[in-house]
This record gives C-alpha cells, sequence and structure tokens, in this order.
C-alpha cells in the first residue's frame, strides 16, 4: 500500500487542521492505520491509531480531547483532525499502515510497515 498524507499548514494557535491519508491499493480496510508526528529536533512520536473498522482508536495524551481519528474506507482514507492547536504541536505528520499490529503496540513505529511522505503542520504562537 502506498500513503499520501495531506492537510497540513500554518496555523494560529487555537486553529484547526484536517489531516487526510489516502491509500493507493487493495486492502485499505484492512489496515490498522497510525498519525505519528515527528517535532524539529526531535523524534518521531505516536499521535493517534484506529483499527481496520473504525470501532476503536487511541490516542497519545498529549493530543487526547483535541485530536480526532476516523476513517472513510470507502474512500481509502484516514483522516486526523486537529483542534485547540499548540506551538507543541508544530512537527511533521506522518501516516503509517500495518495490517498485523500487535495487541496494544499500536504506538510503536516499528510495527507498522508502510508510511507516507509526511505534512508539515506549523503552529504560530
Amino acid at each position: 500500500v502506498q500513503l499520501q498524507a495531506s492537510g497540513g499548514g500554518l496555523v494560529q494557535a487555537g486553529g484547526s487542521l484536517r489531516l487526510s491519508c489516502t491509500a493507493s491499493g487493495r486492502a485499505f480496510s484492512s489496515y490498522m492505520m497510525g498519525w505519528f508526528r515527528q517535532p524539529p529536533g526531535k523524534e518521531r512520536e505516536f499521535v493517534a491509531a484506529i483499527t481496520w473498522n473504525g470501532g476503536s482508536s487511541y490516542y497519545a495524551d498529549s493530543v487526547k480531547g483535541r485530536f480526532t481519528i476516523s476513517r472513510d474506507n470507502a474512500k481509502n482514507t484516514v483522516y486526523l483532525q486537529a483542534n485547540n492547536l499548540k506551538p507543541e504541536d508544530a512537527a511533521v505528520y506522518y501516516c503509517a499502515a500495518e495490517i498485523h499490529v500487535r495487541d496494544g503496540m499500536y504506538n510503536l513505529m516499528h510495527e507498522y510497515d508502510y508510511w507516507g511522505q509526511g505534512t508539515q503542520v506549523t503552529v504560530s504562537s
């Protein structure tokens, strides 16, 4: 599967963005999908993940209550609605996909084999 992330941009603190990640190839609905981000000068970190059917979603504590992950399997797309953005949310955001993610391991980068190219989110204070 190939992933294409989009929707990043410059936003003021307190603003919102919706990131999208569209997959090409078959069987998108079989994949667990995740969002990760890499702030400048820092390591990549987990943001959110959603199971193949959207039945369960998971969030990093730092974004819980502000970000929402969702998916539309008919459109082969996963979304990340980011509200009340803070300067510390500024990063390159990556989407990731994997069919078999071990239980409880959805937040680990090495569980995902497929990655998008990243989309830049900049938050001005």
